[in-house]
């Protein structure tokens, strides 16, 4: 096992002693599961016993579980809002109001103890009601066992079985699952149609099914001989199955989620990579897809590398990618993917959901209330190493995103990224303020900071807040210890509020020898600036304006020549650039040439001699 997982050991022994010194602490739940499915009913009962420690400072008198599968049921909530928001996801639309009792999910506790005794509690929704038995103390621990029972849905939305591209299941999210208690307190939301939130700890799983199915996913497997297929050792015996059913073993230590996907027809392959990771590739045996799903495995590889040099070392020792699900959706240590696709369209899914295996299974943000740092990051990293994997090699791969996030700006829909992920208007609003203006917050920041400044905040953060959960914050103050920057104006403006980037060149005037540019800020939201000033004589230079509540100059970068201009202070609306040339040697200025800064009018941004009559 990598050596991490050492490191971790340790520093988890002397964090937890240190928890009265310090202000961050976070739970812990150690999950044994005994699972039994039967895959002529998709029906399945469990047993588990749940480790959890409160590292909090605070007496918990309750816990509550989530019971996701509950979810694909004719009226719930997921199910009633997406029939009642303006623009569904077309994968669930009114798919789960019609769904017969035999295709519905469910999840059902059966009993529930805390150290031997008898616990009362209440299944709401997606979510179990559970009053402890006597309170939980600060740094103490309590044992919850637990018998269960639940039924595979028809797929419809991440997990569920027979999906439209005939995987029998994608069981993802399918276990009551410990909420998280932070800071913040209890966030037991329903499951509505966002994605997750969940409490690190190390997992024990056995899983018995059919012998005929082949399971890939969270976890590494513990009985390779007696399972026999593609997991044993060379110059390993297999045993010999017995009955009808094999009990698959997996252990996976420190994560916060757990998912699987079965089908009967899965290829399975192996590929080592130059770091020592383990990819695993489970896909159906069909020949319109197995050519994409070979010539997939080298370029998983590269992106592996990509990640490790850009965010972080990948600290467990293997990854598989699964086809199977609706789409793409990240788990621990394992990602599903629908498998009919492009080869372009499948690098593409695989770079982004193996992007999540840092942006929220190593940086685990609460993907309910800071959605755009999880997809948002994600989107970021991810298009830079498909950029660099590929033969494109654009020079501005993120002009797709700043378009897009103009887009949602001038669209008069769009409400805050601070805003709770259920509670957006429109689906359309919450996709582009998390994925589009989520990747530009990190663009554009490379523009605020430079792009070194950038990369070393991302890799000092991968640093400080592996295995924990990070919030916006966090996350600001990594950036300005890297750089020296005050950025807090940064992320109130742009997370907390809609305001907008809009500077103007409105016009040049000269005084003898001198020419004033005339700048104009019309937007509400403040930004440094880059202006390049190109002369009649062919020659340019940049000019730096400096934004006064930074308290910093970014560092030059590139070969051009470099001069730093006084600050100008976010109240004044106007600023005069003065250039000691006259104005009949400027034949064009223009604002952020290199097009990463979020400007919503770049048509004012520029002034061209040539084709502008000016007034003096």
């Amino acid at each position: 096992m990598k050596r991490i997982f050492l490191v971790i050991t340790i520093f988890t022994s002397i964090w937890a002693q240190a928890q009265n010194s310090t202000s961050y602490w976070q739970q812990n739940v150690d999950y044994k599961m005994e699972v039994d499915m039967n895959v002529k009913n998709y029906q399945y009962t469990g047993k588990q016993e749940l480790v959890y420690t409160n590292n909090s400072p605070d007496t918990l008198n309750r816990v509550f579980y989530h019971l996701f599968f509950n979810a694909f049921q004719p009226g719930s909530e997921m199910d009633v809002r997406s029939r009642t928001i303006k623009d569904p996801d077309s994968r669930v639309g009114d798919r789960i109001s019609k769904l017969t009792e035999a295709e519905q999910g469910y999840l059902k506790v059966n009993s529930l103890t805390q150290d031997g005794a008898n616990l009362s509690f209440e299944e709401v929704g997606t979510v179990l009601e559970v009053e402890l038995s006597k309170p939980l103390l600060p740094g103490k621990k309590a044992t919850f066992k637990m018998d269960f029972k639940g039924q595979v849905p028809q797929q419809i939305r991440r997990s569920g079985r027979n999906n439209a591209e005939g995987v029998a299941l994608s069981m993802t999210q399918w276990y009551p699952k410990m909420a998280e208690y932070d800071f913040q307190g209890w966030h037991a939301d329903p499951y509505i149609g966002r994605e997750f939130h969940g409490v690190w700890g190390d997992f024990d799983v056995k899983i018995s099914i059919d012998k005929k199915f082949v399971i890939g996913g969270t976890g590494y497997l513990q009985n390779p001989q007696e399972i026999g297929y593609g997991y044993e050792a060379e110059g390993t015996k297999v045993k010999q199955a017995k009955g009808e059913k094999l009990t698959w073993h997996f252990v996976a230590p420190m994560v916060h989620d757990f998912a699987w996907a079965a089908d009967p027809e899965f290829v399975h392959d192996k590929r080592t990579a130059a770091d020592g990771t383990v990819l695993h590739f489970f896909y159906k045996n069909t020949p319109e897809i197995k050519e994409n799903w070979k010539n997939l495995q080298p370029k998983t590889e590269e992106l592996l590398m990509f990640f490790n040099e850009h965010i972080g070392a990948y600290p467990w020792e293997q990854y598989s990618v699964i086809q199977g699900g609706d789409g793409g959706m990240e788990y621990a240590m394992a990602t599903l993917i629908t498998g009919k696709r492009s080869f372009g369209s499948l690098v593409g899914v695989t770079a982004h959901e193996m992007a999540h295996a840092w942006f929220q299974h190593l940086m685990a943000t609460n993907e309910s209330v800071n959605e755009w740092m999880d997809e948002g990051f994600t989107s970021y990293i991810s298009t830079l190493a498909e950029n660099e994997i590929s033969d494109s090699k654009k020079e501005n791969v993120f002009a797709g995103s700043f378009r897009g996030y103009v887009g949602l700006a001038k669209s008069g829909v769009e409400q805050p990224q601070s805003t709770h992920a259920d509670r957006y208007n429109l689906n359309g609003a919450y996709g582009a303020a998390a994925y589009t203006k989520g990747s530009v917050f990190l663009a554009q920041l490379g523009y605020i900071i430079g792009q070194e400044n950038l990369q070393k905040t991302l890799n000092r953060y991968y640093d400080v807040w592996k295995f924990k959960h990070p919030t916006p914050n966090d996350f600001i103050r990594i950036a300005e210890k890297v750089s020296g920057a005050e950025l807090d104006w940064y992320l109130i403006d742009w997370t907390q509020t809609t305001n907008t980037i809009d500077y103007a060149v409105t016009g040049l005037t000269e005084e003898g020898e001198t020419t004033d540019v005339n700048l104009e800020r019309i937007g509400l939201m403040p930004m440094p600036l880059d202006v390049k000033v190109t002369y009649t004589d062919g020659t340019s230079e940049m000019i730096y304006i400096p934004l006064q509540m930074m308290r910093w100059n970014k560092p030059a970068e590139g070969e051009m020549e470099r001069t730093v201009a006084k600050d100008w202070a976010w109240a004044y609306p106007t600023y005069k650039l003065s250039i000691a040339k006259p104005k009949s040697t400027i034949s064009n200025v223009q604002i952020d040439p290199a097009g990463l800064m979020a400007d919503i009018n770049r048509e004012n941004n520029e002034l061209n001699k040539a084709v502008t009559v000016e007034v003096e």
